[in-house]
């Protein structure tokens, strides 16, 4: 009996032992493949038919494409209108699409509106979850920005879109004329301390993995993240997770989460003390549009403040995506920026 029970314990050691090492493994690049090609100013991108689910949600004046950055490493880019450029950047887990109302809003006989999506979100390139990094993504998305052949833009942020955005921009000075800021962050830390507790709780090995990659889907959840829970209905959740789900690597919204920083040593903090120096040093036109309802960034109001003294600041309702739920308020903030960053 004794002897039956140890082979029980051990057989169920060694399928613990072989689950744990199944989902935390590291995941492979997965890269996406386009059909044709579509002309720019800057040259020919390989163009991306977006799958119906997503055509839904745009009309047939956007442009989808990829902008091959390293080899096998593509970012899909929506773009949609001519003129000053505008630079949309989302964080996790969504995508470019978590702009598409604001394009909506916006003139786009004036203003040409660039939406990348970050490599492993959306129709992007999957990486595996090591090289889910900061400087990664900086370096990824900065080079969307060269290829572009982009001399000026305004550029709005939300999330990790923040500081991957910004730390694109520190990489060319000069580009960045203006900024709307969104609910995220661009200060290094000075002291040990999770973002939240559902930070905290996924950053532990195999605890991480059997709440996001198991028992939950960040994509459903994501309506929890709103002043008005109804702002993202099931078929935008598709939207954003659908892509990442079906890539056969879905490791990008769990090593997004462990990206971030919690405290000065944390990998992170190299490049998040660049974006704070970048960020503290510019003397562009700039507005503040804060959804007051994010359970997880609306405390980052004051110090963002700090960052930028000067610029106005608009207190809404909304919640982490605020994006879907006051597209209005942030295209005049933009306008009222672009105009200011033309004069």
């Amino acid at each position: 009996m004794k002897k039956k029970l140890m082979v029980g314990l051990l057989t169920i050691a060694v399928i613990c032992i072989v689950f744990a090492g199944v989902i935390t493994r590291d995941g492979q690049v997965k890269t996406p493949e386009g059909a044709g090609m579509i002309t720019l100013d800057a040259g020919q991108f390989e163009a991306f038919p977006l799958p119906d689910y997503a055509a839904q949600h745009v009309t047939d004046e956007y442009k989808s494409y990829f902008v091959e950055v390293e080899q096998g490493i593509k970012i899909h880019v929506l773009e949609v209108g001519s003129g000053f450029p505008v630079f949309l950047q989302h964080g996790n887990p969504t995508s470019g699409f978590l702009y598409r109302k604001i394009a909506e809003e916006l003139p786009k006989d004036q203003l040409r509106i660039i939406m990348p999506t970050l490599v492993g979100l959306g129709f992007s390139s999957k990486v595996p979850a090591s090289e889910h990094t900061l400087a990664n993504h900086i370096r990824w998305i900065n080079g969307v920005l060269s290829q572009l052949k982009l001399t000026e833009l305004v550029y709005t942020g939300q999330d990790w879109g923040g500081p991957i955005g910004m730390g694109a921009l520190a990489l060319s000075p000069g580009l960045l004329k203006g900024a709307v800021i969104l609910n995220t962050g661009f200060n290094a830390p000075k002291e040990a301390m999770d973002l939240s507790s559902a930070h905290a709780t996924v950053k532990t090995p195999v605890v991480g993995e059997l709440l996001l990659e198991v028992f939950v889907s960040i994509f459903e959840r994501l309506p929890q993240m709103q002043g008005d829970p109804e702002s993202l209905p099931a078929d935008v959740t598709e939207l954003y997770g659908k892509p990442v789900v079906e890539s056969g690597n879905a490791k990008a919204p769990l090593a997004m989460m462990r990206m971030v920083t919690d405290g000065p040593d944390h990998p992170s903090a190299v490049e998040m003390r660049m974006i704070e120096n970048y960020v503290q040093g510019l003397d562009i036109p700039a507005e503040i549009i804060w959804g007051m309802n994010d359970p997880i960034l609306a405390k980052g109001l004051p110090l963002m403040k700090q960052n930028f003294p000067d610029a106005p600041v608009t207190e809404t309702q909304g919640g982490h995506f605020l994006q879907e739920e006051v597209p209005g308020v942030i295209a005049a903030a933009l306008l009222r920026v672009i105009s200011q960053a033309q004069m």
